[in-house]
């Protein structure tokens, strides 16, 4: 049976052509090297037994031939199948591109027009809206997209002409709404909340506002003023009808809001406004002891000025009369004087004891608060040096310190003075006491003793 007779002789007949053509081109690359007629008959013998012998490998592996005709088969037939759907969804595409022309064409201008409009409105209350508005809490209030409708139909009218509806419905409407909220230290939770058609929502103890994003997550307003909190717990527990509304959207009650308290206040000091409150206190704490001291001597001296036959240890006046009483009466009068004098003065340090540290404090601070002053305002210029003058915020640092500063060494002095002047005022009036009882106990004591004298000399 010749080679031509078995099947699939067209793949034999190819595998041949291919062995001459190798045969041909060792052929001529052995002309090319100039080889001899010997050489290349040996080099053609021996090209033909290794074409024979690969050609006779090919026709023995007859299984693996059947198998890459059997592939090359199933990829002709899935790419004749995916010719034939891809053909097919082009028709179906044509057919709808074709049924759309056709309504199109039906609904005619006046309907294209409506769509234009509706498409026109709806972008525009969808941006006017989606960011700001307090309307828009719920998923579905704002209207639908009409950008991808090609033709117009009844349903998205009626949508339109309901989301429009019930937003202008809800402008003038109180609701209670059960929303996700952000408390101020992050944690979303869901809350009662009261929303007043446009102009605000709250809960029971602060403002809402809305995330940036569209459909973002309500948070509470951070630091919502005291006055405005009242209200609105009265107000979400139906107890009051009054609420505060902030006309320009927020814009106040957030200057409200970033108005500092008054403990931020002092952080704005910095280190020197620490030094001029420390001072002050203790300056304050130093006169207040010490007045306390000087109210209770006062009684004390009171006392004893009612009963000047008994002294008491227990009041500088006591004290000093029975040191009176204890000296030689046989002295002459300009030595009792001075000894009576002596016992006053050293009574007088703990009746004056604090005043000059108070007088001292008083007068540090406002100092102080100046170098605080000109601390901020290096700071300050710092600042502008770096960062030029574009951004206020930037210097706001170092001018809240070199006011801050200055406000607390005048708070400080201003109390200190007043303390310093009250001590004052009540040792010079125990003092005063003191040296009248003194001065009259010896004016009596003379004139007791020249009279016992005049009676002798009789």
């Amino acid at each position: 049976m010749s080679l031509l007779s078995r099947p699939k002789a067209w793949l034999y007949r190819a595998l041949l052509a291919s062995v001459l053509v190798s045969i041909l081109t060792s052929t001529g690359a052995l002309a090319q090297d100039g080889s001899d007629i010997g050489s290349l008959r040996e080099a053609r013998e021996a090209a033909e037994a290794r074409d024979q012998a690969r050609l006779q490998s090919f026709l023995d592996d007859q299984e693996a031939l059947e198998a890459a005709l059997a592939e090359a088969r199933a990829a002709h037939e899935a790419a004749t199948e995916e010719q034939a759907a891809l053909e097919a969804q082009q028709e179906e595409q044509a057919a709808q591109a074709q049924a759309l022309a056709q309504r199109q064409e039906e609904q005619g201008e006046a309907l294209s027009a409506l769509l234009s409009d509706l498409t026109r409105h709806s972008e525009e209350i969808r941006n006017e809206l989606g960011g700001d508005s307090w309307l828009t809490l719920e998923a579905s209030a704002l209207p639908p997209r009409l950008n991808d409708v090609d033709v117009l139909e009844r349903r998205q009218i009626e949508a339109v002409v309901d989301s429009l509806a019930r937003l202008t419905f809800n402008t003038g409407r109180a609701e209670r709404l059960e929303l996700p909220v952000a408390d101020a230290s992050g944690d979303i939770a869901t809350r009662s909340v009261v929303r007043l058609g446009d102009f605000a929502a709250f809960t029971e103890s602060a403002l809402l506002r809305k995330g940036q994003e569209e459909g973002g997550v309500l948070a509470e307003v951070p630091r919502t003023p005291s006055a405005i909190s009242e209200l609105l717990a009265a107000y979400h527990q139906g107890d009051s009808r009054e609420f505060a509304i902030d006309p320009t959207h927020g814009s106040v009650l957030e200057a409200l809001a970033q108005q500092p308290t008054l403990w931020e206040r002092f952080q704005q000091g910095g280190y020197v406004g620490y030094v001029v409150v420390v001072l002050g206190g203790i300056g304050l704490l130093v006169a207040l002891a010490q007045y306390l001291y000087l109210l209770l001597v006062s009684v004390r001296v009171r006392r004893q000025r009612q009963a000047l036959s008994q002294p008491s240890a227990d009041n500088p006046l006591g004290r000093v009369l029975q040191r009176f009483k204890e000296m030689d009466k046989h002295q002459t009068p300009e030595a009792l004087e001075a000894r009576l004098d002596e016992a006053v003065l050293a009574e007088l340090p703990k009746i004056e004891r604090g005043q000059p540290i108070v007088k001292l404090l008083a007068a540090i601070a406002p100092l102080l608060g100046l170098l605080g002053t000109v601390t901020g305002m290096i700071v300050t210029f710092q600042a502008i040096t770096v960062f030029g003058t574009g951004d206020p915020q930037l210097m706001a640092g170092g001018i809240s310190q070199a006011l801050v500063t200055t406000v607390l060494g005048l708070v400080t002095a201003v109390p200190l003075l007043f303390a310093q002047t009250a001590l004052s005022s009540r040792s010079r009036f125990i003092t005063q006491v003191i040296e009248g009882e003194a001065s009259a106990t010896l004016a009596d004591h003379l004139e007791a003793q020249s009279t016992l004298s005049g009676q002798t000399v009789n």
